[in-house]
């Protein structure tokens, strides 16, 4: 009989990511570039590809990629094995070999779903991300996470697969309804308060700003906080135990288990997150001793944005029963985030269930 231990060298994932205003009108080029495909699938939204899709085709034909676009349906309810089903048949269809590519035009859904779909189209192919929305601007476009929901609950299938490009052009913002804008900010805000004391501090100086929806501001907002995510997960890609990426789950905890609870409609992600975050802060002040006027800088950031202060009535066993299947949990139960300080989060803990309880009750979950 034998023995083997096997060690295989660790990957060395690479993207390039492009923050610049203006950057869509080089689609073509970056796609060539960083991918350097024969044939691509765009995957979009229809709201997303009524403004730009048929653009991006021809950005990409004028590259000489072969390219074609399958639009999904909006929204987080059509990011299950459905639609991964019909991705890679129409992958199949257009010929996508291993050495093309998928393209995700879209938000934070679409670009879970291709780049899911990409780590698993012929045990991997090449994805390039172009995040349209806010949100995905500065969280889910980077980093690697991928995957699709169940009915048990969010992002439990999936895989790390690093983009080999995401352009990312804060122009495109200009074109994001009002409480889409907002929503996305509550993830520039997590970043902030879970990671950099510097960019909370600026995000508190540039509220007003934010808030309007100045060019400017948000795309600055864009950079400072895809930097600081990078600077995170760039030592933690596999977001290991106790490492240093799962600081940016912060809010998450309560904010995945709300849009879960409530079937993923009538509260957007980011607002769920921004509920999350004013939980975790109440409970950081009770068990990590973060001092009140911290989290009453949080709380002024949030309310500044208008971002909702409470859950809409939601049943408590509902919130507790999708904690108890979010796909971070320890083996004793759900693990939260907390801020013993601005910008300083703590390792995932587990919190007495008496304290959560009474914290969601305060946040609006109903008996």
């Amino acid at each position: 009989m034998s023995r083997l231990l096997v060690r295989y060298p660790p990957h060395a994932a690479r993207s390039r990511v492009v923050v610049t205003p203006g950057a869509f009108a080089r689609l073509g080029r970056f796609v060539r570039e960083t991918a350097a495909p024969r044939r691509a699938l765009v995957l979009s939204d229809p709201n997303v590809a009524a403004l730009y899709g048929a653009r991006a085709m021809r950005l990409l034909e004028r590259a000489h990629v072969a390219s074609r676009l399958l639009v999904v349906p909006a929204g987080e309810r059509s990011k299950g094995p459905r639609t991964l089903e019909r991705i890679w048949s129409e992958m199949a269809a257009h010929g996508v070999g291993r050495h093309d590519a998928l393209v995700a035009l879209g938000g934070g859904v679409v670009g879970d779903l291709g780049g899911f779909a990409a780590a698993t189209w012929l045990r991997g192919v090449a994805w390039v991300g172009v995040p349209t929305s806010l949100l995905a601007q500065v969280d889910s476009s980077v980093g690697g996470k991928t995957g699709i929901d169940l009915g048990a609950g969010k992002n439990l299938v999936g895989a790390f697969h690093q983009p080999a490009g995401v352009l990312v052009d804060p122009d495109l913002l200009q074109t994001l309804p009002v409480r889409e804008r907002r929503a996305g900010l509550a993830e520039v805000v997590k970043v902030g308060m879970a990671t950099d004391a510097a960019l909370f501090r600026w995000i508190e100086r540039e509220v007003a700003a934010l808030d309007a929806g100045a060019r400017d501001g948000l795309g600055e907002a864009v950079e400072r906080a895809i930097r600081a995510k990078l600077r995170v997960v760039r030592g933690d890609e596999r977001e290991r135990e106790g490492g240093r990426r799962t600081a940016l789950n912060y809010g998450h905890t309560l904010g995945h288990a709300l849009e879960a609870a409530r079937g993923y409609r009538g509260v957007r992600h980011g607002e769920a997150v921004a509920i999350g975050m004013r939980v975790a802060s109440a409970l950081s002040v009770e068990v990590v001793a973060l001092a009140p006027r911290e989290r009453a800088r949080l709380v002024a950031v949030l309310d500044a944005l208008r971002l909702p202060r409470r859950m809409p009535p939601t049943p408590l066993a509902a919130l507790l029963e999708a904690m108890a299947h979010d796909k971070k949990r320890g083996t004793s139960g759900a693990r939260w985030v907390l801020t013993p300080r601005v910008g300083h989060a703590s390792v995932p803990r587990l919190i007495s269930g008496r304290l959560v309880q009474a914290a969601l009750r305060e946040a609006g979950a109903v008996a």
